[in-house]
């Protein structure tokens, strides 16, 4: 048998007839009940999605309702919040935050996978490691995600207000479905893929031991679940933009390999600076060996996660320090670099923005 239900959130109201007036007039509320008739001691009003019970004698504290709106009424006469004749708090948001990206503050980052940094439990379950701490004043942020149980993920359709986000599939695969690109597919490792601003999609199911690597700006975001749309739709549209960005699906056997903007290595374009209009680019490169020379480069923001190998990592005013895989580094714009004794088997992910920038090499 199905339950009817239907939610209330109660404040304490003085003077009932005073607070109809105010939400009513005022703040565009419908008075669905009230009683008793000669001398109201509760009412119930709805409106802007929430359900008030405004009830006489009633031992909660006071507390806020917020109002989501595209400009202030004119009862708020230009402030953010006012007060019902009740005392109850009402406050006045944005209906829609413009997505904002702060400015990159830049410095040499080494996050070492032996340092044991912690394991938080996230979204779904998922376990997160932080590549940024610092998160570069709020630009970027990076994420190593494993799950150790693989199975069904219990997720929701969802979708991110993001700038540029990025998934790569760093060990085993996962199964999973978008808004408009058809059926559900698998993510194997080496793949990768970019999720473009609010695209709507789902993680299904995991093998045991995923691990993927993902990458988002800024790195303060929302997450929206959407409870209407049901994954995968029937429209089919892959050129389809989201936010001028169109959903790009790279996988690692159908890659072409060629020289790397680094003499010395060799890389496959995932054709995700086209697909983000020149936003960010994502490369995989790889040591073919000889000589690789100190260099700099304009990117504003240069990090990269190793895959495989090792090799060593000096960087002028800073110690040389080796790196191996699950490790990560940033590269601030014009800090001269080198990567040296670098292993045959040696395996870089390289993100950067903007997707285009200009590498000089450092002659000594």
């Amino acid at each position: 048998m199905s339950l009817s239900t239907v939610a209330e959130v109660r404040f304490p109201s003085p003077d009932v007839q005073e607070d109809i007036t105010f939400f009513t007039q005022h703040l565009g509320f419908r008075l669905d009940q009230i009683y008793p008739a000669d001398q109201p001691a509760v009412a119930v009003l709805s409106g802007h999605g929430v359900r008030l019970r405004l009830e006489t004698g009633a031992k909660e504290p006071l507390g806020t309702v917020r109002i989501l709106v595209d400009r202030l009424p004119d009862i708020a006469n230009g402030d953010s919040c006012i007060f019902a004749p009740s005392g109850l708090r009402v406050e006045f948001a944005p209906l829609s935050n413009p997505l904002t990206i702060p400015e990159t503050e830049h410095t040499f980052v080494v996050r070492h996978l032996r340092d044991q940094a912690p394991w938080v439990i996230g979204r779904a379950g998922m376990q997160y490691r932080d590549l940024i701490p610092s998160r570069l004043g709020g630009g970027i942020i990076a994420s190593h995600i494993r799950i150790p149980e693989g199975g069904p993920v219990p997720d929701m359709v969802h979708y991110h207000t993001v700038g540029f986000q990025l998934i790569y599939c760093y060990r085993g695969w996962v199964d999973l479905v978008y808004e408009d690109q058809g059926p559900p597919f698998r993510l194997e490792a080496g793949d990768c893929l970019i999720q473009p601003p609010e695209i709507r999609h789902r993680v299904l199911y995991a093998s045991d031991n995923i691990e993927v690597v993902e990458i988002a700006v800024p790195s303060e975001h929302l997450t929206t679940i959407d409870h209407e749309m049901t994954l995968p739709n029937d429209r089919y549209r892959p050129d389809r933009e989201f936010q001028g960005q169109t959903f790009v699906r790279h996988q690692a056997g159908e890659a072409n390999w060629s020289d790397f903007r680094i003499p010395g290595f060799s890389h496959c374009d995932t054709g995700i600076t086209q697909g983000t209009k020149g936003v960010a680019s994502v490369h995989m490169a790889r040591y073919e060996g000889g000589f690789s020379p100190a260099t700099r480069h304009d990117s504003d923001i240069l990090f990269n996660f190793v895959l495989e190998g090792s090799m060593t990592l000096a960087a002028n005013g800073e110690q040389e320090v080796e790196v191996s895989p699950g490790d990560a580094f940033v590269i601030p714009p014009d800090l001269i670099h080198q990567y040296t004794r670098c292993s045959p088997d040696l395996e870089l992910l390289e993100v950067s923005l903007p997707g285009r920038f200009n590498t000089q090499a450092i002659d000594h």
